[in-house]
């Protein structure tokens, strides 16, 4: 069986699971998504990951994993889902120590987040994603570029809308803080994008 490389589109609020979402992945040289359902910690471990500018002042889990990989040197080569059985998507890590490569088994989610934080790539075989794939066309405004993602593009729906208006940017950027040392990520994704917004005008 051929395996297909993927790409994180994107993370949704789930439609049909409360307090889930939706993680998109689509392949590289395609049409066809992968949508698959993750709990909203590994969702927000995986935005932070992807994000570029919040950095959080102690150590996610996977982030703890990363840190202990790096010290005995273990680094993950690739994430493969390659399994899928009632609707449950089954991932191995690809992991290799001083030229030894072993596989360990994990959730899906797990396998992502980690794979972000090393850089790797992410695999699934064709039959899975012609048992799981849909062709998903995101509208124009919902289309994520990988290189630009952030937490606030990823995570829309888990905090209510809050006008800044009356703050300056100064005050702004107290809240911001703040917000990062409270560890409410997407309360600082929203103040950080206000942030550039006015920064833009």
């Amino acid at each position: 069986m051929s395996l297909v490389r993927l790409n994180i589109k994107g993370i949704s609020y789930s439609q049909t699971q409360s307090g889930a979402y939706a993680l998109v992945l689509s392949e590289v040289d395609g049409t066809r998504t992968l949508p698959i359902v993750i709990g909203a910690f590994e969702a927000q471990s995986i935005a932070i990951a992807l994000e570029k500018e919040i950095k959080p002042p102690r150590p996610l889990t996977h982030d703890l994993f990363k840190s202990f990989a790096d010290r005995f040197h273990i680094i993950i080569k690739q994430v493969i889902i390659h399994k899928l059985v009632d609707g449950v998507f089954y991932s191995s890590l690809i992991c290799e120590r001083d030229g030894i490569e072993e596989i360990i088994d994990t959730r899906t989610s797990d396998a992502i987040a980690l794979a972000t934080r090393f850089l790797a790539p992410i695999f699934t075989y064709e039959n899975i994603l012609d048992k799981a794939g849909v062709y998903l066309k995101l509208k124009e405004e919902d289309t994520v570029d990988e290189e630009n993602l952030v937490l606030g593009d990823l995570i829309t729906e888990t905090v209510e809308e809050t006008s800044y208006g009356s703050e300056t940017l100064k005050e702004l950027e107290k809240q911001l803080n703040e917000a990062v040392e409270n560890e409410d990520y997407e309360l600082a994704a929203q103040i950080r994008d206000e942030i550039n917004k006015r920064n833009k005008k």
